[in-house]
């Protein structure tokens, strides 16, 4: 089959990488895929696409709502479906999905899948849900099958009336697990943890997370100050990129922090740092299953997270990490206190972590896993295709 993806922006996150492990496990498999995506990319990619891989950068195709950019975008992918004559199309990430999913009328034949790394409705004003939703209905309608991350995002789509339950699949994100497991301290790591010259160091939190707006580091960074008051010697690592860095470094300095919070950047050895960490933190607004949940699970290391749909999938409240209310982050800052204070509490919860089984979430399990999705709406077309004709 010829399968293409289609993405807004190819980042070093988790979309993307899902995405690009899906394509690596389909060009393996035997089939022809082509990936198209905005003009915004990480120069990493350049080098660490797969083999095979066919590419095409289509520069309308932006992030922002932006109705000129967008009209062209669909009207150039109209002509690429066209000349592609896909089997499958493939869409990622809530732009993408949108023009993508337009454009396929030019297509008649492809089976269209959209997947659903993240609820854009969740998590943000009542005017934007209602845009939003408003926006994936008229997708919905060129739209044979939607898969998503985890079950609860699954059953969301269909909750708000966005999808049929026999148009739903779910194919959690796969990923190289073992590297977790096995993780070893960083290189830097009495740098990064303000250790002394015996290798005794101070308690270490970690915040894994791209800055962007949803990520909420800033917010975070308010109630962290009294964390940081109570425990000075301790150590924030906030590790990632993104357009919000420089406002995230302005609060740091702005709220007299310097001493405690690490800017690690994008890091190669992220086990290494989950590793080191005692406790990683998630603070987000919205989120399809996070990656770094389930990456510093496997390294045995507890997170503190904002409760998000489908988080506990993952996490088992007070076994393997803590859920805790979206909207108080005063009560992150108050347990992240408890935990980091409570040596027994934190050897319970690192061992719950170890304990938990993450086989779902195994690299093998998501190319395979597509793919049936794929078979299974295939064989839905047909018969539908056939009751036409009958």
């Amino acid at each position: 089959m010829h399968i293409v993806h289609l993405i807004t922006r190819l980042l070093r996150a988790g979309s993307e990488e899902n995405t690009v492990e899906t394509m690596r496990w389909q060009l393996e498999a035997g089939h022809e895929v082509t990936l198209i995506h905005g003009s915004d990319a990480d120069p990493f990619w350049d080098m660490n696409l797969p083999e095979g891989l066919g590419r095409i950068v289509l520069p309308d195709l932006v992030h922002p709502v932006d109705a000129k950019h967008d009209f062209r975008a669909i009207r150039w992918l109209r002509d690429i479906y066209r000349t592609l004559s896909p089997d499958i199309i493939h869409t990622h990430q809530s732009k993408a999905g949108l023009v993508g999913r337009l454009a396929a009328d030019a297509v008649p034949n492809a089976l269209v899948v959209h997947g659903v790394h993240i609820l854009p409705f969740e998590g943000v004003s009542p005017m934007k849900r209602a845009i939003y939703l408003a926006a994936e209905r008229i997708a919905a309608r060129r739209t044979d099958a939607f898969v998503g991350v985890s079950e609860a995002v699954s059953d969301a789509y269909v909750d708000a009336g966005l999808a049929d339950p026999e148009q739903i699949y779910c194919v959690r994100s796969g990923m190289g697990l073992d590297r977790f497991r096995n993780a070893q301290l960083p290189p830097d790591w009495r740098a990064l943890s303000n250790a002394d010259k015996d290798g005794r160091r101070a308690p270490v939190a970690l915040m894994m997370a791209a800055f962007e707006p949803r990520k909420r580091h800033i917010p975070f960074l308010r109630a962290f100050a009294r964390v940081a008051n109570r425990l000075p010697q301790m150590r924030l690592l906030l590790a990632g990129q993104g357009p919000e860095e420089n406002r995230v470094r302005d609060e740091v300095a702005r709220l007299g922090l310097e001493d405690q919070v690490v800017f690690c950047g994008h890091r190669v050895d992220a086990e290494a740092l989950f590793a080191l960490a005692d406790v990683s933190i998630l603070t987000s607004e919205r989120e399809g299953l996070p990656r770094v949940v389930v990456q510093s699970i496997a390294a045995g290391c507890p997170v503190l997270a904002q409760a998000l749909p489908g988080l506990d999938e993952i996490l088992a409240h007070d076994i393997n990490g803590l859920i805790l209310p979206a909207d108080n982050m005063d009560v992150v800052a108050d347990q992240l206190i408890e935990v980091l204070e409570e040596p027994a509490k934190r050897t319970r919860l690192s061992r719950g972590a170890r304990h938990t089984d993450v086989s779902d979430w195994e690299l093998a399990r998501l190319g395979s896993g597509t793919e049936r999705c794929y078979r299974s709406a295939l064989g839905k077309q047909e018969l539908v295709l056939q009751a036409k004709l009958a």
